[in-house]
């Protein structure tokens, strides 16, 4: 009868050598990979096409049988974006509104969900579970009592009016209570109390610096949401000045044509910004990653 020899350095219960095993799981391992190359291949190619097309000329984006690659690369239809309408200006307002929403959003979901997570109050759960109700609530539910409170405030067509609806995001509340509930040590907080330091203090010294993978994460997510919003935009916004990059977008369309090559390369310039703040922000994200392992 044929035994298995037990290998107690390595832990190898089955006779087989570090090649071995090796070999074993490469044959799962291969195909695994594989099928996500496919599925990464099949997630980037609309983004592919889209960058592909803004090259080519009118003639090439209504040919048929398509092509992928611009036979007669040109960059005419960057130029357009800017001359059938002020495309910078509209660049500009996104920016601007998206950039402050998402400050915004980081320090009011770090200051909840670090109220939620640490302080102990009455009715905390309560509150908390509505919050957590209203992100299941669509927009559009509510957006005609919002737009009549903005009338009322003589908030419409202006910055504040735009922003008004992010600055609080009940899914960032959920994510950074998580987030300090899971990773900040109640003790280093009674230490710093026991030296002398204010709750503000503890927040902005200590919570803050601790949470920076975390608030890497949730502003990718609040900018990404803020820069591509369209319907509210289009409720509050009444002048060409403040149009936002969707908007914008939405104006190569017309009831007839549609502008696919300016509309192609207006959507390659409007990805620039949310590939730039995931490139800065990589590093914070890779350790959040890393970190959802530790105990």
């Amino acid at each position: 009868m044929a035994t298995v020899e037990i290998n107690e350095k390595s832990g190898n219960v089955f006779g087989l050598t570090g090649n071995a095993r090796f070999r074993r799981e490469l044959w799962w391992r291969i195909p695994l990979h594989i099928i996500l190359i496919i599925g990464a291949g099949l997630m980037l190619l609309p983004f592919i096409w889209m960058f592909a097309t803004s090259f080519k000329p009118p003639t090439e984006v209504v040919a048929w049988p398509p092509t992928f690659i611009p036979q007669s690369p040109t960059l005419e239809n960057y130029g357009k974006v800017f001359e059938l309408m002020p495309f910078a200006r509209y660049f500009f307002n996104s920016l601007v509104v998206t950039i402050v929403c998402m400050i915004t959003i980081c320090i009011t979901s770090s200051l909840a969900g670090y109220i939620f997570a640490i302080f102990r109050f009455p009715l905390r759960n309560f509150f908390f579970i509505i919050i957590l109700a209203t992100a299941i609530v669509p927009f559009e539910t509510y957006m005609i009592p919002l737009y009549l409170l903005m009338k009322d405030l003589k908030s419409i067509n202006s910055y504040q009016g735009i922003m008004a609806p992010y600055f609080i995001m009940s899914f960032g509340i959920f994510f950074m209570r998580q987030n300090y509930i899971a990773f900040l040590p109640e003790e280093l907080l009674d230490a710093a109390r026991i030296d002398g330091a204010g709750e503000w203090k503890i927040y902005w010294r200590i919570v803050l610096p601790l949470s920076s993978s975390a608030l890497a994460a949730l502003a990718i997510y609040a900018f990404i949401n803020v820069w591509a919003a369209f319907i509210w935009p289009l409720l509050v916004v009444n002048t060409s000045d403040l149009k936002t990059i969707e908007l914008a977008l939405a104006g190569f369309q017309t009831a007839y044509t549609v502008e696919y090559g300016p509309l192609m390369a207006g959507s390659v310039i409007s990805l620039l910004p949310i590939l730039l703040i995931f490139i800065l922000l990589r590093r914070q994200i890779i350790e959040s990653v890393a970190m959802t392992g530790m105990k």
